[in-house]
């Protein structure tokens, strides 16, 4: 039993995934902070607060006097979507345009050789070059 354990917990995508939620978790904390330290703060210069929370709250009261209000806050939901929207954007041009761009560059500078031929087509080449010898009196082609 142990070692069926053994076995799951080293096989690779138990420690690949384990790696990942690590990686992930402290990637997620990178992006928080641009998000709260360097978008959130220009939200607020635009629109005078960094999150829109408190905008537009309505406040239902009920019928009987016993029960408490209920407010539905339209700016909670705004200010959810908006979050989304920063980490996306976060996320796009800080993390994956720039990797999208290095990987680009990194295939610009390894260019792939061409594959050489295969033994079966030399020796086809060379039997070419030999019938157009005899037959054109020497002058052949050669052709890769």
């Amino acid at each position: 039993m142990l070692a069926g354990f053994k076995g799951f917990v080293l096989r690779g995508n138990a420690v690949d995934l384990a790696v990942g939620v690590v990686i992930g978790a402290a990637f997620g904390a990178v992006v928080s902070a641009i998000v709260e330290d360097v978008l959130n703060p220009i939200i607020g210069a635009i629109f005078g607060k960094p999150d829109l929370t408190d905008l537009w709250n309505i406040t239902l009261r009920p019928a009987h006097g016993d029960v408490d209000a209920a407010v539905i806050s339209v700016g909670g939901v705004l200010d959810a979507v908006l979050q989304l929207l920063l980490v996306a954007a976060a996320l796009y041009f800080f993390v994956v345009l720039p990797m999208n761009r290095l990987a680009e560059r990194r295939r610009r500078d390894v260019e792939p050789e061409p594959p050489a031929p295969a033994e079966d087509v030399l020796v086809l080449h060379e039997i070419r070059d030999l019938l157009a010898a005899q037959a054109g009196g020497g002058t052949s082609q050669s052709r890769p």
